[in-house]
Parts: structure tokens; sequence; C-alpha cells
């Protein structure tokens, strides 16, 4: 795990769509670095090492250590770019953080006991409406996921934003109204027989010979 959580990077003094475009032909992705009352700093990072990171769910929820030389920062990831059509990565950016300042950041949503609940055993069909969700906290208290439990949703059951359980010293943002459903439970819906197609063509051909 702490392999995927360090990134190393280089600084570079070149700008410009010139200058990054360069970068990127020897295997190096432009990112920026700033934030904490700090200068803003131009990095590159290895696009092959970040794009192994960026598979992993934790990468983008986590602290990451942003090592630069012998200086090792704490960053979280703030924005990535990506190329419309092809596999590659434009620009990444960190920001980094201060233990006593509070950072937003959209972290997954991990929904527990989904196939084992009432609602889904009696064959209800899940609908996860909200996949992701933003807080704020201080760095030290950031989770990895925010976990909603589903052990005892039924059929027509819906949790919403309002009810999210959060951990301790962790808010949800303004992003959301609080009626926003985050997960329901529907059934599925009857599908018509054969036999009462049958019937209603039969209906039909008696009124057209009349």
């Amino acid at each position: 795990m702490s392999d995927l959580l360090e990134v190393v990077a280089q600084p570079r003094s070149d700008t410009g769509k010139g200058a990054s475009r360069r970068l990127r032909r020897t295997g190096l992705v432009p990112g920026i670095v700033y934030g904490a009352n700090a200068e803003p700093m131009m990095i590159s990072v290895r696009h092959n090492e970040l794009e192994r990171q960026l598979d992993h769910e934790v990468f983008y929820s986590s602290l990451l250590d942003l090592k630069l030389g012998d200086q090792t920062t704490k960053v979280v990831l703030k924005d990535l770019q990506r190329h419309p059509a092809k596999p590659f990565l434009l620009h990444v950016d960190f920001l980094r953080v201060s233990s006593d300042e509070k950072l937003r950041l959209t972290i997954p949503i991990h929904f527990l006991n989904e196939q084992s609940c009432p609602g889904v055993k009696l064959g209800g069909k899940v609908s996860h409406s909200v996949t992701e969700i933003e807080v704020s906290c201080l760095p030290a208290d950031l989770p990895e996921y925010l976990a909603v439990d589903m052990a005892e949703m039924n059929q027509g059951d819906i949790i919403h934003v309002s009810e999210l359980k959060l951990p301790p010293k962790v808010e949800l943002t303004h992003s959301l109204d609080p009626e926003t459903p985050v997960v329901m439970i529907y059934a599925p819906q009857a599908e018509s027989t054969g036999e009462e197609g049958a019937d209603d063509a039969e209906g039909g051909g008696e009124t057209a010979t009349n």
C-alpha cells in the first residue's frame, strides 16, 4: 500500500505547451503542486508510475507523500487531465495539505451487505444514484471511503444523503441536496404473460369484425 501513496516527482522550469509536449514525449506528465500558503511548484512525474497508481481507488482519496529530492510533502490529488481520445495523462495537480486546515475532497462510497440484504434476496434491484461524495475534514481525519450499510434494506427503501453516517470529525459539503437519493431497492416489474398478449390480440380481432 505504501508504494501506491508515494509520488516521486522532479521539479521543472520549462513551462508552456511546447515544454509540456516535450515532457510527454519522454514519458513524463507535467504537473503542479500548490496550497498551504506556499508558492506553487512546477513538477513532472513518470507517466507509467502515475498510471499504475491511478488504477487503485485509494489513490484518489488518501493523503499522498510527494517526494521531491530529499523532501517529502503531504498532498492530495486535486485534478487530473486525460487525453480525450488516447490513453494518455496530460496534466496532474496536487494540493499541499496543512495539519490544521480543513480540506475538501471527494471520496468513494462503499455499499456494504448489498447482496445479502432482504430486498435483494427477494429479487429486488439496486439503483446506485450516488457513488462518491465530497467531504470536509482535517487531513488526519480523512476517510478512504464512506461506508453505507444496506443490511436492513427492503424493496422500496431509499437511503438519502441526509441519512449517511459520517465518521467523527467529518462533514459533508453542500455539493448535494440532503434529500438526494444515494441508493434504493426497487421491485422488478412484472412481465406480461403470453396468454395476456393472446387475449389482447383476440379482443382486437373481434372489434375489427364488428
